[in-house]
């Protein structure tokens, strides 16, 4: 997979895009600085979201969700290690054992 492009770079290049003459076309754009015309049109459309304009979800809101599905399989781990916990402690009780 190719390495991602720096943030500054990508900043640049839609700040270029979003502030581009009405005879400047995305693809002008995007063979000037190197990159795919479908790849500045996801940063465009990353930007209007960022940017409240577009509904979406935000870099924030996607990390908060990755971090809380992490969150969620660690707890889900810990509860079915309690419940073979006590599956087992209590058939240790059990009469004849």
């Amino acid at each position: 997979m190719p390495k991602p492009f720096p943030k500054e770079f990508r900043d640049d290049v839609v700040r270029v895009a979003q502030a581009r003459e009405a005879n400047v076309t995305l693809a002008q754009i995007a063979k000037d600085f190197g990159v795919h015309v479908g790849t500045l049109d996801k940063w465009l459309r990353e930007a209007r979201i960022e940017g409240g304009e577009q509904p979406g979800v935000t870099r924030s809101e996607s990390e908060e969700m990755r971090q809380l599905r992490k969150r969620n399989r660690l707890l889900e781990q810990e509860v079915e290690v309690l419940r073979r916990a006590a599956a087992y402690l209590s058939q240790a009780h059990l009469p004849g054992k």
